[in-house]
């Protein structure tokens, strides 16, 4: 898709074994919410936990940990790359097209 453009992309995480990845972005200082879940990949009470160690563990073996198979999907809010914590607040969790998801609050 870039081709023609003059711009060369990198993909310096393609390729990498997610296992290792997640431990590496976690044991970094990253910070991330779950806020949806597929429930025939996860339990639903899974959906609204925090993106750690403690998530990577309760894992299915067969779910791929940074989610990269739509089993999950996160928001990153805090971390090394950003300069102050995304402010927010969780709602309410719903069940939406067969999904999980949360509602956020601000």
């Amino acid at each position: 898709m870039m081709e023609g453009t003059g711009i060369r992309p990198l993909f310096p995480l393609w390729g990498r074994p997610t296992a290792e990845l997640a431990r590496e972005m976690t044991a970094g200082g990253l910070r991330a919410q779950i806020t949806c879940i597929d429930p025939r990949r996860l339990p639903a009470a899974l959906a609204g936990k925090e993106y750690n160690d403690d998530f990577l563990k309760a894992l299915p073996d067969e779910v791929d940990p940074c989610g990269e198979n739509g089993e999950f999907h996160s928001f990153a809010f805090d971390g090394p790359m950003f300069n102050r914590p995304v402010d927010f607040t969780i709602g309410d969790t719903v069940e939406r097209d067969g999904s999980f998801s949360l509602i956020w609050r601000q």
